[in-house]
């Protein structure tokens, strides 16, 4: 339903995932029976989780981990970890500076070119270590480093901005990413992002993405919603590119799963990401406090080093237990910060999901004070949902 903003302009209500609540049918499923599993380019994964590629969330060690426990982890190709042999003392110095000299000290660091040998390194090095070899660039670095990239052997492939479309509109005499040609040559499957809207998403499928991010904005340490004014609530955006993946389907006979990107703290985020037509999310806070995270408890995002309009911030997330207990339990915590993967198995239980098919058709409501409705307690002291 479109509402009348002004006289010149109508806008309709998009919704965020704080604003939604599942709702439970008439039967249950015992949480052991359920299935979580999921495909991303032909790669089977039992857990649906895809950690993010930041600098405080992924590196080698983290990827290979991500990997064994059934979740998949992606390296940012265009961070510390090809900019420098040993990242280990720049990342210190990034969780030590204070507030006030964060951006000039990221600027700073980032400014030191990255190493196409570095990329072939890190690549192998997740390889040697049994991971699975997700990689990230930006549709700059796509153009560059492409052919590195596939040399070196990685499985998969992320193209990751902001915004991605298929149609740019470069500077002339200025090569500009031909998406279709890249998915097509690369050699591997290629996933693209970010996107909000069901026409983009279709556009990006046609193109022959393996997979389509969905955010932007909404992520913990990005600021591009104040900076740039632009996004869409998770919550809208996911169902309205889940509609773009049923569409492409129906006319191509294949599916592209569909990866919620960005504001999701807890299990219950990504079972209503999932709910929303989602097969799986990407986060970043959430494993950025594993004890083995890189970030040593802080992160930030990937737009903060821009020299010119940094649009991402460094917030301390804490570290609270190892990834397992992250993904698997068991949690320490009552906040729905731990065991994610039980959450989601727990809540597909509850409203009788066996698979995630299953939970992307369970019925949604809008519903506001979900998360303060009955909590004043909890919010007065600071605990399980109210810290």
């Amino acid at each position: 339903m479109d509402i009348q903003l002004g006289r010149s302009k109508s806008v309709r209500r998009a919704y965020g995932i704080d604003e939604i609540a599942l709702v439970p049918g008439g039967r249950t499923v015992d949480p052991q029976v359920t299935d979580t599993s999921w495909s991303l380019g032909g790669i089977e994964r039992s857990i649906p989780i895809i950690a993010s590629a930041m600098d405080g969330v992924v590196d080698v060690g983290m990827a290979v981990e991500l990997s064994k426990l059934g979740a998949l982890g992606v390296l940012n190709l265009e961070g510390v970890q090809t900019r420098y042999d040993d990242p280990n003392p720049v990342l210190d110095r990034i969780t030590a500076v204070g507030k006030e000299s964060f951006v000039p000290l990221m600027q700073e660091l980032y400014s030191q070119p990255v190493k196409e040998e570095l990329i072939r390194r890190r690549i192998q090095e997740i390889k040697q270590g049994g991971g699975i070899a997700a990689v990230s660039g930006t549709p700059l670095a796509a153009l560059k480093y492409r052919t590195t990239i596939a040399e070196a052997g990685a499985d998969l492939f992320f193209v990751q901005a902001t915004v991605v479309s298929t149609e740019h509109i470069g500077p002339e005499g200025q090569e500009t990413l031909n998406l279709e040609l890249l998915c097509r040559e690369m050699g591997m499957p290629v996933v693209i992002g970010n996107c909000v809207t069901y026409d983009v998403a279709l556009q990006l499928m046609r193109a022959g993405a393996a997979g389509v991010l969905v955010g932007i904005g909404p992520g913990a340490a990005c600021t591009s919603r104040g900076v740039l004014g632009v996004g869409i609530p998770q919550a809208t955006a996911v169902s309205d590119c889940a509609a773009a993946r049923e569409e492409y389907q129906k006319e191509s006979g294949k599916y592209v799963p569909i990866v919620a990107d960005g504001g999701i703290v807890t299990g219950g985020d990504i079972c209503k990401c999932i709910a929303c037509g989602a097969d799986a999310v990407m986060i970043g806070s959430p494993i950025a406090r594993a004890d083995e995270a890189p970030g040593r408890g802080f992160h930030w995002g990937m737009a903060t080093p821009s020299p010119v309009l940094p649009r991402g911030t460094r917030i301390n997330v804490g570290s609270t237990g190892s990834l397992e207990r992250i993904l698997k339990g068991p949690a320490l915590l009552d906040d729905g910060t731990h065991n994610l993967l039980g959450a989601l198995k727990t809540s597909m239980g509850t409203l009788g999901a066996r698979t995630i098919a299953d939970m992307q058709r369970v019925e949604v409501v809008v519903a506001p004070s979900l998360l303060t409705e009955g909590k004043v307690y909890q919010k007065a002291q600071q605990l399980g949902m109210g810290k």
